[in-house]
């Protein structure tokens, strides 16, 4: 496998979250390496409730595939737009219940 191969969003990549969902969620080091985020940036985060986890200390968290792409959509508004952590949770939320409208408009055959 080349790293172009494993690429956000590809075949594989979801493939693969796949694969580590189905045993429980990933980790909070999986996270980190999957979603190139610090340890550190996704502690904060939980510890602030702007992202989800199971578990009560850190070495137990896991996390599930939601919260990977909502890790990675926070992480990129903080990145490209200089967010502070709320408003990108903020926004994540938003764009989370968008992607629920258009599921159900799609089932309901309106879009």
């Amino acid at each position: 496998m080349t790293s172009s191969e494993f690429q956000p969003g590809s075949a594989l990549e979801t493939a693969v979250l796949r694969g580590l969902l189905d045993e429980g969620g990933l980790s909070l080091e999986e996270l980190t390496s999957v979603c190139a985020v610090s340890r550190e940036w996704v502690v904060q985060r939980v510890q602030d409730g702007l992202l989800p986890a199971s578990g009560r200390e850190a070495a137990g968290w896991r996390f599930t595939s939601g919260a990977v792409w909502r890790t990675r959509r926070m992480h990129a508004l903080e990145r490209d737009f200089d967010a502070v952590p709320e408003l990108a949770a903020l926004a994540a939320d938003l764009m989370e219940e968008l992607e629920r409208v258009r599921q159900r408009l799609r089932a309901a055959g309106l879009e």
